[in-house]
């Protein structure tokens, strides 16, 4: 069933926690990470802290965006729990967290699930071509250990986020392939929410010299995709990262429906300030389209949930504006 009716975009109110920056991989491309060593781990007091502030504002998601720690590494294990010990700390403060922090094994996946609603990774592109470019120092971004994390996912029933970046010297082709491979695997397990049709935006951290992807093109790929992806997949694309009023419109006419977390910062494009809610409702509501807030779990999978998660998302389902029968049609 799917989360938007004819007239209806969604974000979700969220705010993002950084485990940490430090990241083994060296895309290019990217505006995030630091160096092994150089960052330090949010601390559980820390993130109390924030999230503390949190609850009297308008935010149901907490994200748990993390650098990536070695496989390997003597501090797999104590990032690891960081990150678990951060979900268990939002959602006992009333939050429902949504986890990406790179590629997981089946183990740290299964343990999660039972602290995340949903979780999630960008696929980003299949082609094995990138890892000569700017994935050539990304060893995580080899194509078959990402596909891999979707599949566990499936077997372990955990509603999915995953998306492309466009515009990091792949070709057309390259997304018709990746999203093909995102539908092929949710017709088997039925389990993709969303996917995030992203536009490589130039930051101040990169060293991947290339423009911009251009914001004109993406209602084209938005209405390929969607001829690609079964109809129960919603598109998402980040709102800050098209600029123009018109072609934001442009991409939501083509079949865009949900437009992310919205939260004070973009980590992953921090040169890119977040359109916030009244803004974005600015835009939508004289083309004709009602925003309204979405929770990180679309009502589908509630089932799927651990019981303890199932009677959280119900909470937060009988607030105003989350209700399953004015949101979800």
């Amino acid at each position: 069933m799917p989360i938007n009716n004819s007239c209806t975009v969604t974000y979700s109110p969220a705010y993002t926690i950084v485990p940490t920056y430090e990241c083994f991989n060296r895309c290019t491309y990217c505006n995030f990470r630091t160096d092994p060593g150089e960052s330090p781990w949010m601390t559980l007091s820390a993130a109390q802290s924030v999230l503390k502030q949190l609850q009297s504002e308008n935010v149901c998601e907490i994200l748990i965006l993390s650098g990536e720690v070695h496989p390997h590494s003597s501090k797999r294990q104590a990032w690891f729990g960081r990150i678990y010990d951060l979900c268990e700390l939002a959602l006992g403060m009333g939050f429902l967290p949504h986890t990406n922090a790179g590629p997981l094994s089946f183990e740290e996946m299964q343990k999660l699930k039972n602290v995340n609603v949903s979780m999630g990774l960008m696929l980003e592109q299949l082609t094995p071509a990138l890892l000569n470019t700017v994935h050539r120092h990304a060893p995580s971004k080899v194509p078959e250990v990402r596909l891999q994390q979707l599949q566990w996912a499936g077997e372990l029933q955990i509603p999915f986020t995953t998306g492309l970046l466009l515009g990091i010297g792949e070709t057309a082709d390259d997304w018709w392939e990746t999203l093909e491979a995102i539908s092929h695997l949710h017709q088997n397990y039925h389990h993709i929410q969303e996917v995030i049709l992203q536009p490589h935006s130039p930051g101040n951290q990169q060293t991947f010299d290339a423009p911009a992807f251009d914001p004109h093109q993406l209602p084209e790929v938005i209405a390929k995709a969607r001829q690609i992806l079964p109809p129960d997949i919603t598109i998402q694309i980040p709102p800050n990262l098209v600029k123009d009023d018109q072609w934001l419109l442009a991409c939501i006419d083509a079949g865009a429906r949900d437009l992310g977390g919205i939260g004070p910062k973009d980590e992953v494009n921090p040169d890119y300030p977040h359109l916030q809610e009244q803004e974005l409702r600015e835009i939508l509501q004289p083309a004709g389209w009602e925003l309204v807030p979405r929770l990180p779990v679309y009502p589908q999978f509630d089932s799927w949930l651990p019981k303890e998660l199932q009677i959280a998302v119900r909470q937060w389902r009988n607030i105003t504006g989350f209700k399953t029968g004015e949101m979800y049609k």
